[in-house]
């Protein structure tokens, strides 16, 4: 077989076979490919596109490249969920604790983050004490014990995904339909879940910047999940603005905790519900949405989830009286109220661009070596259709460093005020089962 080959196939538009994949990711993995060749093929495929079944084989491919976690110890339906981020997106911590407390395992594996915030495991390690490296054994055995552990991700999930995604970075082929569907279904699946809940973001936070985008990328690995024997299904909700209140590790860790009291920001209540729902139907807990939701407000109502929270915590090494004293979490030496300078309503938090304000202040990393300060960040006090006067708090600001000018003008320039009554975004825009 010539690489060539497969390389033109692709360009004229042709459907590639599982063999040719397979040989595509074999070779490139190890090297036998240059990168100029798999250039070529990306870019082919990014014009021409790729049939479901090239999708499903390419992110089996990829899946193959690597390692893959057997998580067949645990007792019953493992459910995973997969948000394709966005700016104060806490859904992961209130949400895996909700729906362990219903009794559905959630073993999960997170990363670090790059750009306005950390990734879980980052906000984690603002707990005194919490690590995130497990033995297989001790990963096992508190996800049946305690239905929920989150660790780091392994080193060598996907490689192929990790040369592939580097190669995208520098070729202009990120925004591909199936590469990325293929990207981010590869480490779901390596992962070892047996059902899947996608989170996809639309809006000025996201990705997907349009609803229709977002829901061409959903279909696509709602369709590879669901081919290769996984239940998958997806949620396309908002990222037009930041979710929640909280931007930032410590400040979203309180969030979470504060959500899991029944006293969380209501956009991100409300979608870990919505998310939690199918998790809890798809883990076998229950037969209807319904069902599963008063399940998910029992359990935060009676406390259960909390203290699954305060178990998991304690589990992996974690000081859990933080749940109780959220000061022990760390803290801003600066704490500065944004002052709204007219009145009106919010008709606009641009989440990107708040989010890069958030990242200024030293809440992200803007490279893989940046060190992240995990006490700053930001606190909305307003969001879009409320109602604001002037001298009123927009954003409270946390911050390690007297002068915060840039941060400061950086949210003026895109905290958007109208006269004009402005009506809050639709939350959930829809809900992809095939």
């Amino acid at each position: 077989m010539r690489f060539v080959d497969i390389i033109e196939k692709k360009r004229d538009g042709h459907a590639l076979t599982k063999e040719e994949i397979a040989f595509f990711i074999e070779g490139y993995t190890n090297g036998e490919i240059p990168d100029y060749q798999a250039s070529a093929l990306l870019m082919a495929i990014y014009f021409e596109d790729m049939t479901d079944e090239e999708r499903a084989n390419l992110t089996m491919a990829m899946v193959a490249s690597g390692d893959q976690i057997n998580l067949a110890a645990i007792d019953g339906i493992k459910v995973d969920k997969h948000s394709t981020g966005g700016v104060g997106d806490t859904t992961t911590l209130p949400l895996a604790a909700m729906v362990a407390a219903v009794g559905v395992p959630v073993a999960k594996m997170s990363g670090r983050g790059l750009g306005h915030t950390g990734g879980t495991i980052d906000k984690l390690e603002a707990i005194e004490g919490f690590h995130v490296e497990l033995s297989t054994e001790d990963f096992t055995k508190q996800v049946n014990e305690i239905k929920m552990a989150v660790i780091g991700q392994s080193g060598n999930l996907t490689p192929a995904d990790k040369k592939i995604y580097a190669l995208r970075d520098v070729t202009g082929t990120v925004s591909s339909i199936p590469l990325i569907a293929s990207s981010i279904m590869s480490k779901k699946i390596a992962s070892g879940a047996d059902a899947i809940v996608l989170d996809v973001k639309t809006g000025d936070g996201a990705f997907m910047k349009t609803v229709e985008d977002a829901e061409r990328l959903a279909h696509a690995m709602v369709k590879i999940g669901n081919s290769v024997g996984r239940n998958t299904m997806a949620i396309i909700s908002d990222m037009s603005q930041p979710l929640g209140f909280a931007i930032g590790n410590a400040l979203e860790i309180k969030e979470a905790v504060e959500t899991l009291q029944g006293k969380g920001p209501a956009d991100l209540q409300e979608l870990c519900y919505v998310l939690g729902s199918q998790m809890v139907v798809l883990g076998g807990h229950a037969k209807t949405l319904a069902e599963a939701r008063t399940q998910l407000e029992a359990v935060v109502a009676d406390g259960s989830a909390l203290e699954v929270l305060r178990a998991f915590i304690t589990a992996q090494g974690g000081n859990a009286a933080v749940v109780d004293d959220l000061t022990l979490l760390p803290q801003a030496k600066f704490v500065t109220e944004l002052a709204a300078k007219t009145s009106g309503y919010v008709a606009k938090l641009e989440a990107d661009d708040i989010g890069t304000a958030a990242m200024l202040l030293g809440a992200g990393r803007a490279t893989k070596e940046s060190e992240i300060d995990l006490a700053v960040g930001l606190v909305l006090n307003k969001k879009v259709g409320d109602y604001v006067n002037a001298g009123e708090s927009l954003v409270t600001i946390y911050a390690n460093r007297e002068d915060i000018t840039d941060v400061e003008q950086k949210l003026y320039d895109h905290i958007i005020l109208s006269g004009e009554t402005v009506a809050a975004p639709k939350l959930i825009h829809s809900i992809i089962t095939e």
